[in-house]
């Protein structure tokens, strides 16, 4: 994070010339280092650099060069909407993609099975935008039976505004929704293919085959359990990375979210919003990878063991 907001602080400070648009080329030598010296940018690099951190930890990244708006007010409003759509899009990629894989893994040779990994070709290959537009040609042009751009009517819940609570919302969320879910989700499908092809043919599993463990049990039980934790590593970033391709999602629809915000921010070069995207789409990062951890320990039993064992 450290790393990240020195990156953000050298964009926001030597990407361009912040005085000049803040003000456009009208201004007068004496207001553009009066703002200079407000902006506190007359100072040393290490003095700008803390002072930076210290508003960045308590959410305060500037004034807008477009909107001339407070950036933490802007993220506020955007913020609900792509929290929204990369949960349901992580919950379809991971759902689907789990159970996908588990029944390709271990029908590996059946028709259906054949036929959902010819299908997951599409979603790896296909770029998000192309799917996007098919999916609104489709559903939205053709059959006219979903709404093409925007996020419907939200309810202002007071700390945060939902589409989950009216149909024209909900309607609105679900091509968005696979469409960002679709790469992750044939990803995960493969991931998990392969872990249950390579775990089902161990000693162990074979053992529990020869002492008649029923089938379900040796497949989920003690097959699945055992595969998930490269799929829980692979699963945490890719749910990181929704966020960087809801920028091209959002664009396509229209979602009025964070990445819609950033690509507007990146026409008009305004540096405080992209530093302040740049920042946030780092923290989320650090904290999925932080409960990735966690869920190692609390799944895997091998690391509980371990760290019984170095204690005693």
């Amino acid at each position: 994070m450290f790393i990240v907001a020195f990156v953000a602080f050298s964009l926001f400070n030597y990407v361009g010339d912040p005085v000049h648009n803040m003000v456009g080329q009208e201004a007068s030598t004496e207001k553009r280092e009066e703002i200079r010296e407000k902006l506190g940018l007359n100072d040393p690099v290490h003095t700008q650099f803390l002072r930076f951190i210290g508003n960045a930890v308590k959410g305060e990244f500037g004034l807008s060069y477009q909107l001339k708006r407070p950036v933490s007010d802007l993220i506020a409003e955007r913020l609900p909407a792509t929290l929204e759509l990369v949960f349901i899009s992580a919950l379809i990629a991971i759902v689907s993609g789990v159970v996908l894989g588990v029944y390709t893994g271990i029908n590996r040779d059946g028709f259906l099975s054949n036929i959902i990994l010819i299908l997951s070709l599409f979603g790896v290959s296909l770029p998000t935008f192309v799917i996007g537009i098919l999916f609104i040609y489709l559903f939205s042009v053709i059959l006219g039976i979903l709404p093409s751009f925007g996020r419907g009517e939200v309810v202002d819940l007071g700390f945060w505004n939902t589409g989950f609570l009216t149909l024209s919302g909900i309607k609105a969320i679900i091509l968005p929704s696979i469409t960002l879910s679709l790469f992750q989700m044939t990803y995960i499908i493969r991931l998990v293919r392969a872990e249950m092809m390579e775990i089902l043919q161990t000693d162990y599993i074979k053992f529990a085959r020869a002492r008649g463990i029923e089938k379900n049990a040796i497949n989920f039980k003690h097959a699945l359990k055992n595969g998930l934790i490269p799929v829980i590593t692979i699963t945490g970033i890719n749910v990181g990375t929704l966020i960087a391709f809801s920028i091209i999602t959002e664009t396509v629809f229209q979602w009025p979210g964070m990445g819609f915000l950033f690509i507007n921010a990146v026409h008009f070069v305004d540096i405080p919003i992209m530093s302040a995207y740049l920042i946030m789409v780092a923290f989320i990062f650090v904290m999925i990878n932080f409960i990735v951890d966690i869920t190692y320990y609390i799944i895997d039993p091998r690391i509980r063991i371990k760290e019984e064992v170095s204690s005693e």
